[in-house]
């Protein structure tokens, strides 16, 4: 992806991996007719020239974590963050860690009553990610946004918003939400992923969006995202789209690399 000449590592942070044996949960928002395995995307990566991946916890399989978990214990270029709650055993945190999880992932978009993450329990947790140098994973509606930022920042765990911070498609950029976004980026305890575009909204709703979040948090709080193997969505798109894409939206091949480099540090820790 960035060519023989470029000394940066490409970074997917976000893509998903499961296989047929994997149990459906009850409340699935999605049942994929297909699988997703663990070698089809590393083709995809090794075909594209992408060095390292992120996988993110997917929440429409029961037993989720552990596939990914094998994933990353066996490829040292791929990191996962992980669905759990606040009744996980700090030491099952700690297995996770050393198996290559970075973080746990919130994926509440389709969830009609989030936790209360003042709540003791969910308090212990976020700090408990903070303490293992974990982030949280966060992938919600625009609209709810803000209150859950406030509550994670109070935390100390570095927070990651997911697809642009899904923010309302009428709104678009003026979304409450969004705006939340923008500010907790630019206290400095704030990333987000440009990731799933196709999802968001319309050309033009993006390019706002990017052409905001550049602005307010330049490359250094700013991560690319395929969404392989795009959910909802596998007959309409490509993993060399999504990079012709991620192209289109950010023209600048310095800028490009700024943002691949932030994400090797942050998920790595190396460039």
């Amino acid at each position: 992806m960035n060519g023989s000449l470029s000394p940066v590592p490409a970074v997917d942070t976000h893509a998903h991996v499961f296989h047929a044996g994997m149990r459906l949960a009850a409340d699935a928002w999605h049942r994929p007719d297909h699988e997703a395995p663990l070698e089809d995307y590393l083709a995809c990566l090794d075909q594209a020239g992408v060095d390292r991946a992120v996988l993110a916890a997917i929440s429409l399989f029961e037993d989720a974590d552990d596939y990914a978990l094998a994933a990353t214990a066996a490829h040292p270029r791929l990191r996962t963050t992980v669905i759990a709650d606040p009744s996980i055993p700090f030491s099952r945190l700690r297995e996770m860690n050393r198996l290559g999880a970075v973080g746990i992932r919130l994926q509440w978009r389709s969830t009609p009553v989030i936790p209360d993450l003042d709540a003791p329990e969910w308090r212990r947790l976020l700090r408990t990610i903070a303490d293992l140098g974990w982030h949280v994973e966060l992938h919600d509606n625009g609209a709810r946004l803000p209150a859950s930022i406030a509550r994670i920042e109070r935390s100390g765990a570095p927070l990651v918003v997911d697809h642009f911070g899904r923010p309302d498609r009428a709104l678009g950029a003026r979304c409450a939400g969004f705006q939340a976004v923008l500010r907790a980026v630019e206290r400095g305890h704030c990333w987000v992923k440009m990731s799933a575009d196709f999802r968001v909204g319309s050309d033009a709703m993006v390019r706002e969006l990017v052409a905001d979040l550049l602005a307010h948090a330049g490359a250094d709080r700013l991560f690319w995202g395929s969404d392989w193997p795009f959910a909802g969505a596998e007959q309409e798109i490509s993993y060399a789209q999504t990079i012709a894409r991620f192209e289109s939206l950010v023209p600048d091949p310095s800028c490009r690399d700024a943002i691949h480099r932030t994400a090797a540090d942050f998920y790595f820790g190396s460039r």
